[in-house]
């Protein structure tokens, strides 16, 4: 079993910046995928990005050049630095973990909102 938390949502103005962490706890093995996934009022939850640790990562079309996904093994902690945020942007994010089966958090909120 594997537990995940969440930190690091809230509002920002568009063009403004938010870094979300993800800490996984329990049975990990050196073989998974961590990332985020989104889903705003309305839409379907969609990736965001993800990086497994081999280290190949997928990023979504929409946030490429603007959101960087980063891996701490030692701490089985995945963040995602979001920069240069659109009111597109606003949406649950949620962590994501796959091992053998899959893992989400509870989801923390990012508003961009002038």
């Amino acid at each position: 079993q594997v537990q995940l938390v969440e930190s690091g949502g809230g509002l920002v103005q568009p063009g403004g910046s938010l870094r979300l962490s993800c800490a996984a706890s329990g049975i990990i093995t050196r073989r998974n995928t961590m990332g985020w996934y989104r889903q705003a009022p309305g839409k379907e939850r969609e990736s965001v990005a993800l990086k497994d640790s081999l280290g190949t990562t997928n990023y979504a079309d929409s946030v490429k050049g603007r959101f960087t996904i980063s891996r701490d093994s030692a701490k089985n902690t995945v963040y995602l630095q979001m920069n240069s945020l659109k009111p597109e942007d606003t949406a649950v994010y949620y962590c994501y973990f796959r091992q053998y089966q899959t893992y989400w958090g509870q989801g923390t909120q990012v508003t961009v909102s002038s």
